[in-house]
């Protein structure tokens, strides 16, 4: 870890692109008290320096290279197309900047292996860009399934979806040459908060989709553990707004409306056997902000990267076995490694 980095009370940033995702990420740079947001890059220097007035960003650049290149940037953040997180995480890695990079990761688990080893050897931190795991509430529902609040975990089930509405072909989304489809989009989500829930790894899934443009626009599937316990999730662009993770354990049910982006009041219901209701609330959290401020002290303070880009890989073997055996339409078994 450089020293110098870890001597500073502020981690210098740039944002590659100016993807509409910024628009939910600026107000969180803005409050994160171990960041400083510096610039912002796009192909177009004029739409760099419009996005940069916008926000109150002091350097626009005209390339992506260029903010690379800047010394004065510590840690990039990579919302580019999926296709692109590869690419343009190597560059900013060979260039010793640290990375928080927008999920997924990488469209599959090898390249995901390949990315992580990289940089690791390079000696850069890199996250994922997940938010729900550094959300208060996350850490206060992992505590009580460690504790056994609700006995064994049984059965997870997990749900993202929106309206997409109209599913436009031209929608970054809905373009198979990006790797778009409602899986690397949205069911990331539950996928990882299943295997969050277990603490274990799926052996063999089963999944089935509908298919639009090339991509899959709706996901249903079915995730098998090696001791016979199961769980189920859907994602994808037809349906309302979900956003669910519940898990029953032999002793009671923790339910969560709204697992991976909760409001300002974020809420999950603990049901018991034979015990009143519990609601377990967090008022006024930000987890963007407090996914900022993890990575900056990993880099600043030399913390472990919290989670751990291997969770990344993990998630994307799941991923990949349940969009072959949705192609296939036969059950998959899950790669142990890549």
């Amino acid at each position: 870890m450089n020293r110098g980095l870890m001597a500073k009370s502020k981690l210098r940033w740039g944002i590659l692109g100016v993807a509409k995702i910024n628009d939910r990420l600026l107000p969180s740079f803005k409050k994160a008290v171990n960041c400083e947001l510096l610039a912002i890059a796009s192909r177009s220097l004029d739409k760099a320096q419009a996005a940069a007035k916008a926000a109150g960003i002091p350097t626009a650049h005209g390339s992506y290279e260029a903010l690379l290149d800047d010394p004065n940037i510590d840690a990039v953040y990579n919302p580019l197309p999926n296709t692109l997180h590869d690419e343009w995480t190597r560059k900013a890695a060979e260039r010793g900047k640290h990375v928080l990079c927008e999920k997924p990761l990488t469209p599959t688990a090898r390249e995901a292996r390949s990315l992580v080893d990289f940089c690791r050897n390079q000696k850069v931190c890199l996250m994922d860009g997940f938010m729900w795991p550094h959300h208060p509430r996350t850490a206060k529902l992992r505590q009580l399934l460690d504790s056994g609040a609700i006995g064994q975990v049984q059965r997870a089930t997990g749900a993202f979806t929106f309206p997409m509405q109209p599913l436009d072909p031209n929608n970054i989304r809905l373009r198979a040459e990006v790797a778009g489809g409602s899986l690397l989009d949205v069911g990331c989500y539950p996928i990882y908060g299943i295997r969050w829930a277990f603490g274990a790894e799926p052996v063999r899934v089963f999944a089935t989709a509908r298919y639009r443009f090339g991509v899959d626009i709706e996901m249903n599937g079915l995730l098998w553990f090696a001791d016979g316990r199961m769980a189920a999730f859907d994602c994808g662009f037809t349906l309302p707004l979900r956003g669910q993770l519940e898990i029953t354990g032999t002793e009671g049910v923790i339910w969560t409306p709204d697992m991976w982006v909760p409001g300002r009041r974020a809420i999950s219901l603990l049901h018991r056997n034979h015990q009143p209701d519990e609601e377990i609330v967090f008022d006024g959290e930000d987890q963007i902000q407090h996914m900022i401020e993890d990575f900056g002290r990993a880099v600043l303070q030399g913390e472990p990267v919290r989670p751990d880009p291997e969770e990344a890989v993990k998630t994307l073997l799941v991923l990949d076995a349940l969009a072959q055996s949705a192609r296939e339409g036969k059950p998959i078994e899950v790669a142990a490694n890549v």
